[in-house]
């Protein structure tokens, strides 16, 4: 089930031109903010996106997804997150 999400996480993701390493064993993703990580969650949130700052991880620069919710729920937020990136570029 979460290798499953893991890959419909990260097609959204790459498709939508996010900067990440796919993740081998967990069950979160860390891509790369384009502005900075706790500002881009607040424009995540705006587009009902649960994202987490990756400072809070010793991770700047980054915010932290968790894919272990329902694949209708990842499907969803397709559209959210290409927003939320164009939005952030500006």
């Amino acid at each position: 089930i979460y290798a499953r999400r893991r890959a419909l996480f990260c097609r959204i993701l790459r498709e939508a031109g996010y900067d990440f390493v796919e993740p081998r064993g967990a069950f979160y993703l860390f891509p790369r903010s384009p502005i900075d990580d706790v500002k881009f969650c607040g424009i995540l949130a705006q587009e009902k996106i649960l994202a987490v700052p990756g400072v809070g991880f010793g991770a700047p620069g980054h915010f932290r997804l968790a894919f272990c919710v329902d694949d209708a729920v990842i499907e969803r937020s397709a559209a959210g997150f290409a927003r939320a990136l164009a939005a952030a570029r500006g």
